[in-house]
């Protein structure tokens, strides 16, 4: 993986707006934005033409102890990992007002010699003004151990004192902070959403076989009840048969060319070279598997759409990871590129989008169910007719209102599953999208079916390693790797059982009367 690095990449080293002057000569910062690195030396620095020797120059790490260039060598390198930020200190004249031409020469590994240049302006603070950064307002952080118990009791002790209150459920959690890091910077507490348990609910899928235990976190009183009422009809049908059908993880360049002439033959000349694209994005990772590169153009600009299986992560990070290394091959193979993006919304990460009804994102999996016309009748008191009107009618309102979903709460379910089990939540903007099918069979049975076209979910990373989500899953028999079919499929049937309920519910005009039940059945605030 990067074993050449082009200029539009490394400018991104730099972090702009960063030159100023300081009390013995100048500094400027870089940051790690490519991947895990370490530096190994300082071959030149020039500014605006001037070569500066290294040992005018020190660096420090994220708040930490300067240390001085000519020190760091091969036998003594510094490590540079992903997202730190060094600030490079110079002991030599101040710079003069606007802007300056900086060109590095750096030795590290595994990049090996990489060449920076770029232009930034000075800035600078007007003596009689006080500083933005004195007048602002921070949240307490430490460089080194930021989810340590002094670290996050200053936090806690700050929020007190800038909001003047005294959280005492905010502040009271059951886990050693250091397992939240890489989940959320700056912890202060737990947020704590009531778990219900529904089911048990049956699935018959190829990799889910049995009766699970769902639970299901919510603050929206009756939604538990809702969903173990359709579990229990899936049940009385023998289970819900549940079936993943595809899968894939996207990210989504885009490159802008000379003219459309150009941006056509770049798409040609992946085409071409997409064995040599996919072993530099493989090359990232051990689960990351490119299955293709879809081209899109419009004018001189191409857009690339990345499709990867993930394994049991969700994913989204590791094909943007890959999908770099993957550009960084093309951008150094192909030298007209105007403009280049590692993303550009085609991709739809974390929205809803039509390309992904069409075109897998994360799992699309269906459940179906064929349920007794007798039993239908008597468990929920509605007819078959009933429901697969309304099921039409649904379709059309739908339609009508553009709405990414023709079914009636996936979301809910989606919700609850997805804070349960430390999902990302956001991507329920995409993993809400749901496509029912009805029908009444020759023998007046109802026949009824969900897909989820776009479902995003892991047992392994993001938030599943969380100890309450990660008993969640436990729950579920789905903790770890090896099982994120086993899980989608749960997901998909416990949506069915909660779209059955619902459209139960409004067809037999009990939908009101239940909300209306646990409404007053809460105790008054006042």
């Amino acid at each position: 993986m990067f074993r050449l690095i082009p200029q539009v990449l490394l400018k991104q080293l730099y972090t702009r707006n960063s030159l100023h002057n300081t009390a013995s000569g100048f500094a400027f910062s870089l940051k790690n934005r490519l991947a895990d690195a370490t530096f190994t030396g300082l071959s030149l620095i020039r500014i605006d033409g001037q070569a500066y020797p290294a040992e005018a120059f020190q660096l420090e790490l994220d708040g930490q102890a300067a240390l001085p260039v000519d020190g760091i060598s091969v036998s003594h390198p510094l490590a540079f990992p992903l997202r730190r930020s060094v600030t490079v200190y110079a002991s030599a004249e101040p710079l003069s007002a606007g802007k300056h031409l900086i060109e590095l020469t750096l030795q590290t590994q595994p990049f090996g010699k990489i060449t920076l240049t770029v232009e930034d302006e000075l800035q600078h603070e007007r003596a009689d003004e006080p500083s933005i950064n004195a007048q602002r307002v921070v949240i307490p952080r430490s460089t080194s151990d930021d989810t340590s118990p002094d670290a996050v009791r200053q936090r806690q002790e700050f929020l007190g004192q800038y909001t003047q209150t005294r959280p005492q459920h905010l502040t009271n959690y059951s886990f050693d902070p250091a397992v939240i890091r890489g989940n959320c910077e700056q912890f202060v507490g737990v947020a704590q959403v009531p778990i219900g348990l529904a089911g048990p609910l049956r699935i018959n899928g190829e990799h889910a076989s049995g009766d699970f235990l769902i639970p299901l976190a919510t603050t929206e009183g009756t939604l538990v009840a809702s969903y173990n009422r359709g579990m229990k009809l899936l049940n009385q049908c023998g289970g819900v048969t549940c079936t993943v059908i595809d899968e894939g993880m996207q990210r989504a360049p885009v490159f802008v060319m000379h003219d459309a002439r150009a941006a056509r033959d770049l798409a040609r000349w992946v085409a071409a070279h997409e064995p040599h694209l996919r072993a530099e994005a493989e090359a990232t990772s051990r689960f990351a598997r490119l299955q293709y590169i879809t081209p899109y153009q419009t004018g001189r600009t191409l857009f690339l759409r990345f499709g990867f299986t993930t394994g049991d992560a969700a994913g989204q990070n590791m094909v943007t990871k890959a999908t770099l290394a993957a550009c960084t091959y093309l951008l150094q193979e192909v030298k007209d590129v105007a403009h280049f993006y590692l993303e550009a919304n085609l991709a739809t990460d974390k929205k809803p989008s039509f390309i992904n009804t069409l075109q897998t994102r994360g799992k699309r999996v269906t459940a179906e169910v064929t349920i007794p016309k007798d039993l239908l009748v008597r468990e929920l008191q509605v007819e078959p007719e009933q429901l697969d009107r309304h099921a039409r009618l649904g379709t059309l309102g739908a339609f009508m209102s553009g709405t990414n979903n023709n079914g009636l709460h996936s979301v809910n379910g989606l919700a609850a599953l997805f804070i349960a089990t430390g999902q990302d939540v956001a991507c329920l903007a995409e993993s809400s999208a749901a496509i029912a099918t009805s029908e009444i069979l020759p023998n007046g049975d109802f026949y009824g079916s969900i897909t989820l076209p776009s479902l995003i979910v892991g047992t392994v990373g993001g938030g599943t390693s969380l100890p309450t989500q990660q008993e969640c899953l436990s729950i579920l028999g789905c903790s770890g790797s090896g099982k994120v079919y086993k899980f989608a499929e749960i997901v998909a049937g416990v949506v069915a059982a909660g779209e059955l309920s619902l459209a139960a519910a409004i067809s037999s005009l009990d939908w009101v009367s239940s909300h209306e039940s646990a409404r007053q059945s809460t105790p008054s605030s006042q």
